[in-house]
């Protein structure tokens, strides 16, 4: 059986590498369906809809810089010197001899920063592999990845980073602000102690990160292991942040001085402390928060200005994608909020669904569609128009279609090769090589998942 599902798991890879265009030509195709929808389906003009696209251009500009700090701060506070020496430190934890433990320490580590933070997931996992791979040489390097892989796949969408619940959570964003004569979709803020703070939420956490942990340690081979060679591995382990250089000029002595860390710490940290005592925890907790704490964290660990920037400088290129992208996700929002595009999918999905099967649907359908957009923020702006709507007249709550859009968006990541490109990058393995095994975690959550949709109250 699990040679069935490793060759499923290779074809599929084959499929979307000879196939799958980049995100962004994918980005542009979901454009001309959704000009052609709006006039087709909706009834508006050709005029109409683009100048409904056009007016929907700039106005997720806000929110992409949010997510572009957000990848920015976490990458810097994985490429600082402690970090460094944290991970050399854990990755000497498992037997050498147990392959196993090696990947329940890969998987632990995983689950714990996709719930914190998936940007910092992506990044620090990508990082950590190497250093696992040095210290345990026996592990299979496909299936540690798979282990490296599924915090991304399991938790962080219900985790404390979750895209679409801190959109919903954060004052004045594009879902809550009625835009021209387009009419708000949510008439309220969701505060995070409604949506990730759920109890069927944690609970649901809990139960879909055991169940890839546990597949994922099971899938260790006991044949034909594929290893790193001691040379292979010395290639990719990330190198140490260079030491910070003796001020010679008056320049220099300003750059390094300590007290703009201080400051900027201070700066940061007091309004978003003022703001948790005054106003409650889950008011405050939205993405600006968010990207605060990391910023924060970030500027303690590195302790000055210049190790700091060049971090900084080196995050962006983690970030290029959602710069470029944004804007023109930010367009089919414009068609969903201007035309009758929004309106006319709800009205869809609300005739094909029941209130029992409705999150089931829309598990699937974020599922699906995160296959072709790779961008949890941008695809929620996308979809809440409608889905929300729908929702609305199937008698299913705000909240309840959050958790299910959030979850199916999680599933897919496993076999979507956009976030396995910093971890493949680092190892230097195809995606090819390690779908087949994330593809077997990614239907045994599949399935889990499924009876979560048909457990869930519609009224959360």
């Amino acid at each position: 059986m699990l040679s069935s599902f490793r060759n499923m798991g290779a074809k599929l890879s084959v499929f979307t590498e000879k196939w799958v265009p980049d995100a962004w030509v994918i980005c542009m195709i979901l454009t001309a369906v959704a000009v052609l929808l709006s006039i087709f389906g909706a009834g508006a003009t050709v005029e109409e809809a683009v100048l409904a696209w056009g007016d929907g251009v700039w106005n997720l500009l806000g929110l992409a810089m949010q997510f572009t700090i957000a990848m920015v701060a976490a990458s810097a506070c994985v490429s600082s010197r402690p970090v460094h020496r944290l991970f050399s430190w854990l990755s000497s934890l498992p037997n050498p001899e147990k392959p196993t433990q090696a990947l329940l320490l890969a998987g632990v580590f995983s689950l714990l920063t996709g719930y914190l933070n998936w940007a910092l997931c992506l990044v620090s996992c990508a990082l950590f592999t190497p250093f696992i791979l040095q210290k345990n040489p026996k592990v299979d390097v496909r299936v540690l990845i798979c282990a490296s892989y599924i915090g991304l796949g399991t938790v962080w969408h219900g985790g404390l980073s979750g895209s679409a619940p801190l959109i919903l959570a954060t004052p004045d964003n594009p879902l809550l602000v009625a835009t021209g004569e387009a009419t708000a979709v949510v008439d309220r803020l969701y505060p995070v102690t409604e949506t990730l703070f759920n109890p069927f939420n944690l609970t649901f956490l809990v139960v879909i990160g055991l169940v890839g942990l546990v597949t994922t340690c099971l899938l260790h081979p006991k044949e034909n292991i594929r290893t790193l060679s001691p040379e292979e591995i010395k290639k990719i382990i990330p190198v140490l942040p260079s030491e910070t250089k003796k001020p010679k000029t008056p320049a220099e002595y300003i750059d390094q001085f300590r007290g703009w860390i201080l400051l900027a710490v201070v700066l940061l940290i007091y309004p978003l402390g003022h703001s948790i005592v005054t106003d409650g925890f889950g008011t405050s907790w939205t993405i600006n928060a968010y990207n605060i704490s990391f910023l924060v964290l970030a500027l303690l660990l590195h302790g000055r200005a210049p190790s700091f920037l060049t971090a900084c400088r080196n995050g962006v290129d983690s970030a290029w994608g959602i710069i470029v992208q944004f804007p023109f996700y930010a367009g089919i929002f414009g068609l969903l909020q201007k035309t009758d595009l929004g309106d006319w999918l709800g009205n869809f999905f609300a005739e094909i669904a029941t209130t029992a099967t409705y999150p089931w649907v829309v598990y699937a359908y974020s599922g699906l569609m995160n296959l072709f957009v790779p961008s949890a923020g941008s695809k929620w702006m996308i979809e809440a128009p409608f889905l929300l709507p729908a929702a609305e007249k199937l008698d299913v709550s705000v909240v309840t279609t959050l958790l299910a859009y959030s979850y199916g968006d999680s599933t897919t990541n496993l076999i979507q090769p956009f976030f396995a490109i910093p971890i493949l990058a680092v190892t230097r393995l195809r995606f090819g090589d390690v779908v087949g095994y994330t593809f077997m975690v990614a239907a045994i959550c599949f399935c889990v998942c499924s009876v979560a949709m048909f457990l869930i109250p519609a009224q959360l």
